[in-house]
């Protein structure tokens, strides 16, 4: 099996190092690269194609919300996690809407960050509990601004339904399948076919979606 590709963007030398070393020490990832500032990793990640980016969300030149953005664009499959040193960064809620896979904080063990790779590299959603609050927070103050629900939504299933509001909710395919009583393939399909029909790029776009639209709602 080809092993996970990543590429690194953050401004400090020591964090590109030493999450560098961390990543290149396992047997199943490979550093591509890494870049100091938003528009070089941009210009880097295009042409190295990695599966996995690693974006610091403060940058000089070009911050990692916009490079996200420009990557996500060019290279829909590429999975961006987001890097930063506060779990309530400002730019938390557009990061997901964007379509950015998840968050990580930089002090975080290191066998979470090689966890993290992992878990978005499957497509799976990396949210944190207190990422998820301040998603709901958001969605909370501007949910009398929701627009009417895409016609999309009652295009699925009842358990497509079901599957959208337990991935909304953080369950990892799994859970899902525990919870559904059925096989982690089956909630594999599920989930796919839900993203498909919704015209979703990942679950973190998907539980955006089902918040604003109000699948699930807050509390």
């Amino acid at each position: 099996m080809a092993p996970i590709t990543v590429f690194i963007a953050d401004d400090q030398a020591m964090v590109r190092q030493g999450f560098g070393a961390l990543l290149a020490a396992q047997p199943d990832i490979s550093v591509l690269g890494d870049a100091p500032d938003g528009q070089t990793a941009v210009s880097e990640i295009t042409r190295l194609r990695p599966d996995v980016v690693l974006m610091d969300v403060r940058m000089p030149v070009m911050n990692g919300l916009q490079a996200a953005e420009a990557v996500l664009r060019a290279l829909p499959a590429t999975r961006v996690l987001m890097l930063t040193t506060f779990d309530i960064d400002d730019y938390v809620y557009e990061a997901l809407r964007i379509g950015a896979s998840g968050f990580m904080l930089k002090d975080a063990p290191a066998e979470e960050l090689v966890r993290a790779v992992r878990i978005v590299h499957d497509g799976q959603a990396l949210l944190a509990p207190s990422v998820t609050r301040r998603l709901i927070a958001e969605v909370t103050r501007t949910r009398n601004n929701r627009r009417t629900p895409p016609a999309a939504l009652k295009t699925l299933t009842p358990r497509e339904h079901e599957v959208l509001e337990l991935v909304a909710t953080g369950r990892s395919n799994v859970e899902i399948a525990e919870a559904l009583f059925v096989g982690e393939q089956t909630v594999k399909t599920h989930v796919s076919n839900v993203l498909g029909k919704l015209g979703l790029r990942d679950r973190s776009q998907a539980v955006v979606f089902a918040y604003e639209n109000g699948v699930v709602t807050p509390g």
